[in-house]
């Protein structure tokens, strides 16, 4: 038989799941996207050079490589391109492109909502930051703004007055791709939001997943995932009903079998409200969490679905094993990593530490998803001793970073004894930083 062809857009480690599911049922794994050195193409079988958000050379690129199944997993600049080859070659497809577009595009999407009767916050979208500027009269303060196109929490700000409203505006439109931009009702939550996957197999949703969604205050934007856990501090009623409104949006747009990262919150009012719900697995191994507290494996499912094989082993709603987390390894600064410490005092399984950097690696301060430099899966059996955690990050994991007012003490000092002051100094950003202690 002809080995199944999977073209993968985007080239981050999420995608390593994929490409193993793939690889177990003998696929022959394409990703692609313009960045060469991407890590997923070093896993892949093959690379393909081309931009996900063109969609009409994907399709020029699907039809040379005679693929037999295209997704962009993780990865929400290539959904579009995804589901428009999808729908013109005749492939397993998440649903008509039309209504891809509409979730892909928070503008539509509000539109959307509001034209069917969902929860949905007063929102108007715009093409530049003059006319929003002209057209701000209406805001509901406080608001949010943010690239219609974008992911991963870039170009987010909230803006609780007029006067601060145009750099928020400008910071959005320097992070959206086609230069559009949406400022939108704040919705303050009660409890915690939710962002994380659920599936639905031809049209029905079979399993749906609710969790905590944790942000880190004092990072450099306190809108980027810092933390999920699992369950939810939903109720089960307002579960209920969230499930209910996901059903029926999926049903309006003709969706197919597809895994959909969604962001739910509910209103300090008790009302509930969709935020996102996009045709793809979500970043920060979400899909891989659920697996780990359900033993539900949406990957190897969606995987099968997208090359038109069925799906072997049922995807139905099953209970969380035990309280789950994940913690979104990242640096409070700018500057060179120096290690990661955990606390004694820390009383949970740890079963996975995936650190993405090693000791005199630059990083950066946590602006999006895209700057996290690792993830530590945590297992508790009492939900008293997640939330002690969670709630006081730091004191149980501490990301050691070199940089800023205590490094530059100690190079002052460095520089006082030495008179070749100015070569060793600029060497020395190039060490290690267990060399740049000794050095010290």
């Amino acid at each position: 038989m002809k080995q199944k062809k999977l073209m993968l857009l985007g080239g981050l480690r999420y995608l390593k799941p994929v490409i193993d599911a793939a690889h177990k049922q003998g696929y022959y794994v394409i990703t692609a996207d313009y960045l060469p050195n991407n890590i997923a193409h070093t896993w892949s079988d093959e690379y393909c050079n081309v931009s996900i958000i063109d969609k009409e050379a994907v399709l020029k690129e699907a039809q040379r490589l005679q693929i037999d199944g295209i997704m962009s997993f993780a990865c929400d600049p290539g959904v579009v391109a995804a589901s428009y080859v999808q729908n013109k070659m005749g492939l397993p497809s998440f649903g008509p492109f039309e209504s891809v577009e509409i979730l892909q595009n928070k503008d539509k999407f509000r539109a959307f909502l509001a034209k069917n009767g969902f929860n949905v916050p007063q929102a108007k979208g715009f093409d530049s930051i003059e006319a929003a500027m002209e057209d701000s009269d209406w805001c509901p303060w406080p608001v949010i703004v943010k690239p219609t196109d974008a992911a991963g929490s870039k170009g987010v700000t909230r803006v609780d007055r007029k006067e601060n409203l145009k750099p928020a505006l400008e910071y959005a439109m320097e992070h959206s791709i086609s230069g559009h931009i949406l400022v939108e009702e704040f919705i303050d939550k009660q409890g915690c939001s939710s962002d994380t996957d659920s599936m639905s197999v031809d049209g029905k949703l079979v399993f749906t997943s609710f969790c905590a969604q944790r942000f880190d205050l004092n990072a450099t934007n306190p809108y980027t995932p810092a933390a999920y856990s699992w369950p939810s501090t939903f109720t089960k009623e307002q579960e209920a009903y969230l499930t209910s409104e996901i059903q029926r949006l999926i049903t309006l747009l003709n969706l197919k079998t597809v895994v959909y990262n969604i962001e739910v919150r509910v209103a300090p009012n008790g009302k509930p409200y969709i935020m996102e719900l996009t045709p793809r697995g979500g970043g920060n191994r979400l899909c891989e969490m659920l697996r780990y507290a359900t033993g539900v494996d949406m990957i190897t499912a969606i995987t099968r679905a997208m090359v038109g094989d069925p799906i072997l082993e049922p995807i139905e709603q099953k209970p969380y094993n035990c309280h789950w987390a994940e913690i979104i390894l990242h640096a409070d600064k700018a500057g060179v990593f120096d290690s990661l410490e955990l606390s004694k005092d820390l009383k949970a399984e740890v079963v996975e530490e995936d650190l993405w950097v090693k000791a005199g690696d630059h990083v950066d301060s946590f602006e999006g998803a895209n700057n996290a430099i690792g993830t530590l899966v945590l297992r508790f059996e009492e939900e008293r001793e997640m939330e002690k955690v969670l709630t006081d990050v730091r004191k149980y994991v501490d990301v050691r970073i070199l940089g800023g007012g205590k490094t530059w003490l100690i190079i002052i000092g460095y520089r006082q004894n030495d008179e070749t002051l100015t070569d060793r100094v600029e060497t020395s950003v190039l060490r290690t930083a267990k060399e740049w202690r000794a050095a010290a």
